[in-house]
């Protein structure tokens, strides 16, 4: 990877050993890792790089802001660049809040560091590429879903997509009025049917529906025990 296709990423982890020896195995493994020891840091350097970063990791426990509060700032200009929270507890209610404050995956400590790099380039993957049976854009009913800008626009207004937003919406227009098998969703989008995965999921699709309230003639069903149908003009 030459200096100039370098992906920058934005560290922010308050224990200073462990901030160093992550940036240090990132940077040798070919990516660009600024290093930021508190959330408000993290925050600031964010603001004055953003065109430069495309990929954030954060420590949920930070002094000053921790690292939902710093998702949430971030997520309020920008819905696309992936997120990755480090976290130390395990705990149900701590991992839907990092889903729901628009985090894309999330790592609890201890981890091994090629799991978190498999991680990185899983979240890089998903958020580049696309099945080939999805298509680049979508009219679904009064909405234009533009799949490679990860924007849904309804009546002249844009909304962004998160990475995850925009690949589960794709997924979901590949199989209209047809369901769509949550254990395939799991893996194609987060690569794993685990429990907690599947109510990240669950959140996601609470999400989008109320992202296609403008238009009654869509809906996405609960399909009992099998996954979810968008129901919409073809």
């Amino acid at each position: 990877m030459s200096e100039d296709k370098k992906l920058n990423i934005l560290l922010a982890e308050d224990d200073k050993n462990l901030g160093t020896v992550l940036q240090a195995y990132l940077d040798a493994k070919g990516y660009k890792c600024t290093l930021c020891v508190n959330g408000k840091e993290a925050v600031d350097q964010y603001k004055e790089n953003q065109q430069n970063i495309g990929f954030i990791i954060l420590d949920v426990m930070m002094p000053i802001m921790d690292g939902f509060s710093v998702a949430r700032e971030i997520r309020e200009t920008d819905q696309t660049t992936p997120i990755l929270f480090l976290t130390a507890k395990t705990l149900q209610e701590d991992v839907m809040e990092g889903f729901n404050v628009g985090g894309d995956d999330y790592l609890t400590k201890p981890f091994h560091m090629d799991e978190l790099l498999a991680r990185i380039e899983a979240i890089i993957r998903r958020s580049g590429n696309k099945e080939e049976e999805e298509a680049d854009a979508y009219t679904i009913g009064k909405y234009e879903f533009d799949v490679i800008r990860n924007i849904l626009n309804f009546e002249g207004k844009d909304q962004k997509l998160t990475s995850k937003e925009s690949s589960l919406l794709s997924l979901l227009c590949a199989h209209r009025n047809k369901t769509l098998d949550r254990s395939v969703a799991l893996k194609k989008i987060w690569f794993d049917d685990s429990y907690f995965n599947a109510r990240s999921m669950d959140v996601y699709v609470t999400k989008l529906r109320k992202y296609l309230k403008g238009d009654s003639s869509i809906e996405i069903l609960n399909v009992h025990g099998v996954g979810f149908k968008l129901i919409a003009p073809e």
